[in-house]
């Protein structure tokens, strides 16, 4: 496989991970928003938080350069159950617990107000990103002995529902620590996080960021020495997965699936057989560079069609460039001497064409 190591890794630099800056507005945008709900809940009254936690790509830090700012921050909001109680004195439905978080977050200033979803409250800002606040409660329970353990639950469509994003995190870091190489890992599942991002028709029919990064684990092919490899590699082990087996076990959840799919009827989830299709594309589209006369400049032209751009060929340019400035002088100096060379002979044959004794 023709070597473009470093052009992969320079577009992941460049390209994919977010920037310092970027990093700096996503933390202060969140911190925005959680004195926002803060100061609503107090204004009306209700109960004050029990704590934040990060979750997501965001906490993950998988997350990718988007630039329209399509940016999904997911940061939860729990309060202790015993805290959610409606104005009768019963326990707060979830339906009910997310209403109060979508008003206390509503103080007018939004264009578009922040809705109620199935799994979280969201919260629209005109730059084109939003922040996903989901709702959990803190349960108590004690034994016999009177020890208190507790567990959390999310505010879901279907009710109250055990759960706790920071399981996912910690699943993450935990498989993540397993890795010889963690930081390319975390690189490869950004790269093909980016590039399901790559075109805008393939939103909504492509897996979630939340499975890409579930296929990642189960089948990232570490190449510390080859950024390149290593990702394409990683993208033909989850091309080869998907063809046997389309379902994403979901990583902390016993039962449940990242995917949408039904048994009963052998429902396979169409997004990720779109995806598998689209890794297809991307192997194929990577097939000249195991060709043995296979350029840079050809290369560096394949892997710009599979992440639908021109970064990598524009690396190209500034070195022909160069090489054409060295190969010039070169030229010059060349015809010069065979100039002068041309020049002695003529001034022979004026001579008269025969030796000098």
């Amino acid at each position: 496989m023709f070597d473009c190591s470093d052009d992969v890794r320079a577009y992941h630099d460049n390209e994919v991970r977010l920037s310092q800056k970027e990093q700096d507005n996503m933390r202060d945008r969140r911190n925005a928003n959680r004195k926002r709900l803060r100061d609503g809940l107090a204004k009306k009254e209700k109960p004050s938080p029990l704590e934040f936690v990060k979750q997501g790509s965001y906490a993950m830090k998988t997350m990718v350069c988007d630039p329209s700012n399509d940016y999904d921050i997911d940061d939860g909001v729990y309060f202790k159950k015993e805290d959610l109680v409606g104005d009768r004195g019963a326990e707060m439905s979830s339906l009910q617990a997310r209403q109060m978080v979508r008003d206390a977050l509503d103080d007018g200033s939004f264009k578009t107000p922040p809705e109620v979803r199935n799994n979280c409250v969201r919260v629209y800002y005109e730059a084109g990103y939003h922040v996903d606040v989901p709702v959990y409660r803190r349960v108590a329970t004690k034994d016999v002995w009177g020890n208190v353990t507790y567990h959390y639950e999310l505010g879901a469509s279907s009710g109250w529902k055990r759960s706790d994003a920071r399981n996912v995190t910690e699943w993450f870091e935990d498989e993540r620590s397993k890795s010889s190489d963690k930081t390319q890992l975390r690189r490869v599942v950004r790269e093909i996080k980016k590039y399901s991002k790559s075109r805008d028709s393939w939103g909504g029919c492509i897996l979630s960021g939340f499975g890409i990064t579930k296929l990642v684990i189960e089948k990232f092919a570490v190449n510390s020495n080859r950024e390149d490899k290593a990702l394409y590699d990683t993208m033909k082990a989850i091309r080869d997965r998907l063809d046997y087996d389309k379902s994403v076990k979901h990583p902390v959840t016993p039962g449940e699936t990242i995917t949408n799919e039904t048994s009963a009827n052998n429902y396979v989830d169409p997004k990720a057989t779109f995806l598998r299709d689209k890794l297809n594309d991307a192997i194929n589209n990577l097939a000249p560079l195991f060709d043995v006369d296979c350029t840079r400049e050809k290369a560096l032209k394949c892997w710009d069609k599979v992440f639908s751009t021109t970064f990598f060929s524009a690396r190209y340019e500034p070195e022909a460039k160069a090489a054409a400035s060295v190969a010039a002088p070169a030229v010059l100096s060349s015809g010069f001497w065979a100039s002068q060379e041309a020049a002695a002979k003529d001034a022979v044959r004026k001579e008269g064409g025969g030796r000098h004794a």
